[in-house]
């Protein structure tokens, strides 16, 4: 499994980039907030990878962040969510920093009235 790739930002696209690491291009799907944080084209880039392989592929998602590759994987447990469609949840939803809670309070019940 392919977990970190450091090399150069040889292009992007919409939700992809290709990460040249000494002369071999990786295609990495990313969200939007990872590929505006990775710079101009040519410019050094880190990723932190999650690889799925399938029958028919092997698919690489890129993250700036380990928090975001976590939330990745949390949003990959949802039944229904697939690897793109969690990409698309991360560019416009971004990951609760690790100061907040990340999961809701559970209600408490109001105690009885007193008659």
């Amino acid at each position: 499994m392919i977990a970190k790739l450091t090399g150069l930002l040889d292009s992007t696209a919409a939700d992809t980039a290709v990460i040249d690491v000494n002369g071999v291009g990786y295609l990495v799907f990313a969200s939007a907030k990872t590929l505006s944080a990775l710079g101009p084209v040519g410019a050094a880039a880190v990723l932190n990878i999650e690889t799925q392989v399938r029958e028919d592929a092997i698919q690489l998602f890129g993250f700036v962040t380990a928090e975001e590759r976590d939330w990745f994987r949390l949003l990959l447990s949802v039944q229904g969510v697939g690897g793109r469609v969690a990409l698309a949840i991360l560019s416009v939803l971004a990951p609760p920093n690790s100061t907040t809670r990340s999961r809701p309070r559970t209600p408490r019940r109001s105690p009885a009235p007193m008659e």
